[in-house]
């Protein structure tokens, strides 16, 4: 069994920050990337930052670059979102998503999403 468990939504006034961690657990055995996406409400869901698991390759979504840095730490299997000059329309579900292989399949993974909110 594989989990991602996402934590560090809130609510923040606009200009503010969060971080977002999403820690993946199971019988993993490797890892071939991690994606944030978010969902606001009537939305569909998009994507916002990924990051391959080997290397320093990262990718953005241009509604986030230059306001969002997602890095990660493979010992922990965890990956993180820093989200800074956060807009009201940052406002979304947030979730994770992983590329991940165990020792029966490679298979993709969601988290159960973590709310942020941003005020005006």
């Amino acid at each position: 069994q594989v989990q991602l468990v996402e934590s560090g939504g809130g609510l923040v006034q606009a200009g503010g920050s969060l971080r977002l961690s999403c820690a993946a657990s199971g019988r993993i055995y490797s890892i071939h990337r991690m994606d944030w996406y978010r969902q606001a409400p009537g939305k569909e869901r998009e994507f916002v930052a990924a990051i391959n698991w080997t290397g320093d390759s990262s990718d953005y979504a241009d509604s986030v670059k230059g306001r969002f840095t997602m890095s990660r730490d493979n010992a922990k299997k965890t990956v993180f979102l820093q989200m800074d000059s956060l807009k009201p329309e940052d406002t979304a579900m947030y979730y994770c998503n992983a590329v991940i292989v165990t020792t029966s399949r490679v298979a993709n993974y969601w988290g159960q999403g973590t709310q942020v909110t941003v005020s005006a």
